[in-house]
């Protein structure tokens, strides 16, 4: 099965189990404790990278908001849009994250720099994730990382860099999603551009083509007449030898020649 199977169940999962939380009641106090809970097992699953659809489920919402389990609704932004660093900043506001929890954060952490630059130094990669030596940083992309399928990439030891080649998306964050369709627009506009100069480039081609069809085609023909001209030319040159040799006295008969007799000389 792969990743985005995988997370496509998870995510189906999670939001069927969101939506049956009861609402209301003497039991909402319960049921805002498992609100809480599910949130804890959804961003402790180290399947799951993906957590919009889990957080846009109104149920789980009206479950939290104004109990004393809110904070558990900033944990699951936090996973859907944040970074280690955005934990430890609210931290103090923020519940304890588990080791399962702590790692998933790490993980998105890569994601989100992988989303702006396909060239991470490995000291920006240990300061943003908390890493002492770069051993501990490259086990922990490696096993961590690519082993999980969520990024692809080398790494380079001798430049301390680690060079992403693909990775996997995270959730929208609000206001992206403008952003993004203003890149994509830009990046349709360029394409469309670039199509036009393509075509173009064809039609000169084609018109080349044509051209260096009709050049071939006249110099072919010239050559043809030329041959017929030549051909001609050599015709009427042998037509006119054969008029002269043809006309009488005009070449001595041999056989005539041979019977005259010959003149003898007189001694001085």
């Amino acid at each position: 099965m792969d990743v985005e199977q995988k997370q496509a169940e998870l995510i189906d999962h999670f939001v069927t189990q969101a939506s049956s939380l009861k609402a209301g009641g003497d039991s909402s106090s319960s049921a805002s404790a498992a609100a809480a809970a599910l949130i804890g097992e959804a961003t402790s699953n180290p399947n799951l990278f993906a957590f919009s659809e889990i957080l846009s489920v109104p149920n789980l919402l009206l479950q939290l908001e104004g109990t004393k389990y809110s904070a558990y609704l900033d944990i699951l932004r936090l996973f859907a849009h944040g970074t280690w660093s955005d934990y430890k900043s609210n931290a103090v506001r923020l519940p304890q994250l588990v080791p399962d929890q702590v790692l998933k954060l790490k993980q998105l952490t890569v994601l989100t720099l992988a989303e702006t630059n396909k060239v991470l130094p490995y000291d920006q990669l240990m300061l943003e994730l908390d890493v002492v030596n770069v051993r501990e940083l490259e086990d922990f992309l490696i096993n961590e990382c690519m082993y999980m399928g969520i990024i692809r990439g080398q790494l380079d030891q001798l430049r301390r860099c680690f060079e992403v080649q693909v990775a996997a998306g995270r959730d929208l964050r609000p206001g992206q999603l403008g952003a993004m369709i203003t890149t994509l627009s830009d990046w349709l506009t360029t394409s469309d551009s670039l199509l036009h100069t393509i075509q173009d480039k064809i039609r000169w081609a084609d018109n080349m083509s044509e051209v260096n069809k009709k050049h071939k085609k006249d110099f072919e023909e010239n050559v043809e007449d030329m041959k017929k001209s030549l051909a001609l030319k050599a015709e009427i040159d042998f037509q006119g030898h054969e008029e002269i040799y043809s006309e009488p006295g005009g070449v001595m008969d041999y056989e005539e020649d041979r019977s005259r007799p010959k003149r003898r000389r007189h001694p001085v």
